[in-house]
């Protein structure tokens, strides 16, 4: 099967994964993802509908933008993506455009914009929730127009909200799968990447989600797969579930050189039979 590559570029994505995730995730009606980052799963996986989550309002309004109008989004976004939008001055501005907008639709299309041109494709915030990643230095930035209508294609079979987490998992019903790819547990104090969006996700967060996938296979059988490191504290907060060892290529440090292959779990909770 030909794999489907996301229009975003994205930290973490789950391009590479794909594959092993799609066989490792059971059958059911709805696959519902509370942290959908660029959507690999999504598209590349075949249920009857989804419920695609992320605590990234920018994230999310792109989403359903490209959604319910791909001609006039697809576009208009095109005309940022010539040559005297790839300078480092009109970055700035309209990285400071982006960050003043109150038009979900500009934010939409700028947001499109600065993950293609800024650096690395990181997406991260400061403190008060302004957009801060520089600007990137690319030769020519790839305008993803096919991508962009793949996406929007397969985006009418789901529903794209924005909440926390916790409140996406409980909206979990008996016919659904829920695949987690929460940000990572850090390999060390200084290996943290977890500014996604403003306010992060603590070590607390990462307990607090093994407990939700445990409570969700147990009691409204559920089946839950969570991606993360495979470090000694992930091994202990999935003890209950079945763990898979992977080997992936790392994709978030700066220096291609230095992307050495880290190991990485798929903890799946089956589903208890209902009683």
């Amino acid at each position: 099967m030909k794999k489907t590559r996301a229009f975003l570029k994205w930290a973490g994505g789950k391009y590479s994964l794909v594959e092993e995730i799609s066989e490792r995730l059971p059958a059911g009606r709805v696959l519902l993802e509370p942290f959908v980052g660029a959507g690999s799963v999504f598209l590349n996986t075949d249920y009857e509908a989804y419920v695609l989550n992320d605590i990234n309002p920018d994230l999310i309004g792109l989403y359903n933008h490209l959604k319910l109008a791909p001609d006039h989004f697809i576009s208009e976004a095109h005309k940022l993506f010539v040559a005297e939008c790839n300078s480092k001055a009109t970055y700035y501005r309209l990285r400071t455009q982006f960050n003043h907008a109150d038009s979900s639709f500009e934010r939409a299309l700028l947001f499109l914009y600065l993950n293609r041109h800024g650096f690395n494709g990181l997406c991260r915030y400061n403190k008060k929730g302004g957009f801060n990643v520089p600007f990137g230095s690319y030769k020519k930035p790839y305008f993803p127009e096919k991508e962009l209508w793949i996406f929007a294609e397969k985006a009418q079979k789901a529903t794209f909200i924005c909440e926390s987490y916790a409140d996406a998992i409980a909206r979990a019903e008996d016919d659904w799968v829920i695949y987690c790819d929460p940000p990572y547990a850090p390999l060390s104090n200084t290996a943290s990447f977890t500014s996604y969006a403003a306010g992060g996700f603590t070590l607390d967060d990462q307990a607090i989600l093994a407990r939700l996938a445990r409570h969700a296979a147990n009691h409204k059988n559920v089946p839950v797969l969570i991606s993360n490191h495979d470090i000694e504290l992930t091994r202990e907060l999935y003890r209950e579930a079945n763990l898979d060892k992977l080997f992936v290529k790392r994709t978030i440090s700066s220096n291609g050189g230095t992307r050495n292959k880290v190991a990485e779990l798929l903890a799946l909770y089956p589903a208890k039979a209902a009683v």
